[in-house]
């Protein structure tokens, strides 16, 4: 990493300098889950931005930081809906 594209980020309550990283997706699959109730729970994490810092865990591996966001779908089945007036 070059000082030039070195950032500070947020990193545990600390300052933290890291580097943005370029990331491609391969895959961004939904987790289902069925309720007991017959509810269809569908969850997917979609990563916005990856970082890299200038911080390492006890076995040497740089630290990354990410921002995602979660998308949530929901298919409830017809018997527990409310009707709407």
């Amino acid at each position: 990493m070059d000082d030039i594209s070195k950032k500070t980020f947020d990193f545990q309550g600390r300052k933290i300098t890291g580097q943005e990283i370029n990331f491609e997706s391969k895959g961004e699959n939904w987790n289902v889950y069925l309720l007991e109730d017959g509810t269809k729970l569908r969850v997917k994490l979609v990563v916005l931005d990856v970082a890299r810092l200038d911080e390492y865990n006890n076995v040497g591996e740089p630290l990354y930081q990410f921002r995602a966001q979660q998308l949530v779908n929901v298919e409830v089945p017809d018997n527990l809906k409310k009707k709407v007036q």
